[in-house]
């Protein structure tokens, strides 16, 4: 398999350069217009930094919505850092590239969905497999699918949005956008 281009992983960098350029400029000028973004990520994912309330409260994955109460937001190479108010209590997030599962702009109903790639895994199914063995991520319910943009929380602009069930239907949004799942594009 070592011969083979390895275009899921690099579709996925090229999306997460996306994420990185998106954030890089909302870092250096702020959000313009309504766009806001719901950002999910793996907790346990290696590089992630939170408080260990936070970490408890959300021990695989968390939601973290960026829209109105941020404050510096740095954005380098592999990740970005935030500062941000849970439950009245200030914290400051480090998140890698690499932890995020999905990036939705409900504003302009744009997400992207990402999913655990393995390196030595192979793009092809073997025949009669059931599914690829790399496992799933998925926005948690009400994110993309369900939510417009008037649907979206406003008292609390930075927030964390619990964890749910997975979208049962999550090729096409019920919002007239589209969420791109990497998926779509490989040889089944």
């Amino acid at each position: 398999m070592a011969d083979q281009i390895r275009y899921d992983l690099l579709t996925q960098q090229a999306l997460r350069g996306v994420v990185r350029s998106v954030l890089a400029d909302a870092a250096k000028k702020g959000l313009p217009g309504d766009h806001h973004f719901f950002i999910e990520f793996d907790t346990l994912a290696p590089g992630v930094r939170m408080s260990d309330r936070l970490r408890a409260q959300h021990p695989e994955k968390m939601t973290i919505i960026l829209q109105h109460q941020f404050w510096d937001l740095v954005v380098n190479e592999v990740g970005f850092e935030v500062g941000l108010s849970f439950g009245g209590i200030t914290e400051r997030l480090a998140i890698p590239f690499d932890a995020i599962n999905g990036f939705f702009d409900p504003s302009v109903q744009f997400g992207l969905q990402f999913e655990e790639v393995v390196e030595g895994q192979s793009q092809q199914k073997p025949s009669g497999a059931q599914e690829n063995s790399a496992k799933k991520k998925r926005f948690p319910a009400g994110t993309p699918a369900e939510l417009a943009p008037a649907a979206a929380p406003t008292p609390a602009a930075l927030s964390a949005v619990p964890d749910a069930k997975p979208d049962p239907k999550p090729d096409k949004p019920s919002g007239g956008g589209e969420v791109v799942r990497l998926d779509r594009f490989r040889k089944k």
